[in-house]
């Protein structure tokens, strides 16, 4: 049941669009798992042995997570694809 302009199924449609790419990006940025690694994946330096254990799966040094974690841009809780604006049009 859509309202106004809408196709039948285009809200049921829209939330499951919102819900795949939240699901999406959550999987992309889940904690590393595996083996840790001895060295840094990006600049090749030791990673210290207490790192490595407090973070089973550790891929990188802290100063390259840091700067990763840096350059991170928080996304908007918005559904653009359902915004009054773009049904409006």
């Amino acid at each position: 049941m859509a309202g106004g302009w809408a196709r039948d199924g285009a809200v049921s449609e829209q939330i499951e669009a919102s819900i795949s790419d939240e699901l999406a990006r959550m999987k992309a940025a889940k904690r590393p798992v595996g083996d840790s690694l001895t060295h840094c994946a990006d600049c090749e330096e030791a990673i210290p042995e207490a790192r490595r254990q407090a973070i089973p799966g550790v891929k990188l040094c802290i100063e390259c997570q840091q700067d990763r974690d840096a350059s991170f841009k928080p996304r908007a809780g918005i559904n653009r694809r359902g915004s009054k604006d773009s049904q409006l049009k």
